[in-house]
């Protein structure tokens, strides 16, 4: 899934103001909106959010249902050519836990993609998962360590939990179990806002 706010700015002249900042959200499907309309997703909760506190940035949304670590990674270095994004918002690695996969792969995954980033002059920001204890609590454990411990090595800000205060209430969540409804949808930009709100710039 790969859409914008908003219309690509024309190419500047000498007259014209700076290009509007972009934020990339690098994804899965807790970004990408499944089975939540897409106004009433996160992402587009957050671009409402910007405009109406004066920030001018411009979100695209370069989140895939589904998507891995392994996935997303070949696909960041040309999505950062093309948009040149400000800060880079990469929430992911939640599909690779609920598939057991190697956690030091998954944390390679995310680290090349955060120095792929910051290389790029963009900020990252990296959004943290917790899995159920499907391979057991030492694997889940491991696994959302994994995101504070990337934080600490890489110097950059981590949410802990995405879900916080959403996960386990099923007013807020579809049948799956899985997904947050349309309902949750303002608990997770609350959840990132404390973070990703001293990135910004006005």
């Amino acid at each position: 899934m790969l859409w914008t706010t908003a219309a690509t700015a024309a190419d500047a002249g000498p007259s014209s103001p700076a290009p509007t900042p972009i934020i990339l959200v690098m994804g899965d499907s807790l970004s990408a909106g499944y089975g939540v309309n897409v106004d009433s997703t996160w992402v587009a909760l957050l671009q409402r959010r910007l405009a109406g506190q004066g920030y001018g940035y411009r979100l695209v949304n370069a989140s895939i249902s589904g998507e891995t670590t392994g996935g997303a990674r070949p696909r960041l270095p040309r999505a950062l050519q093309l948009h040149k994004p400000a800060i880079v918002i990469i929430e992911l690695g939640g599909n690779d836990g609920l598939r057991g996969l190697p956690l030091g792969q998954v944390k390679d995954n995310l680290e090349a993609m955060v120095t792929q980033s910051q290389a790029a002059g963009a900020q990252p920001l990296l959004v943290g998962m917790r899995i159920p204890p499907n391979y057991g609590p030492a694997y889940a454990e491991q696994f959302h360590a994994m995101y504070s411990e990337l934080g600490l090595k890489l110097k950059v800000p981590v949410l802990g939990f995405f879900l916080d205060r959403v996960a386990l209430n099923d007013k807020l969540m579809q049948a799956d179990g899985i997904h947050p409804a349309a309902a949750g949808q303002p608990l997770l930009l609350e959840n990132l806002w404390p973070v990703l709100q001293p990135l910004l710039k006005k």
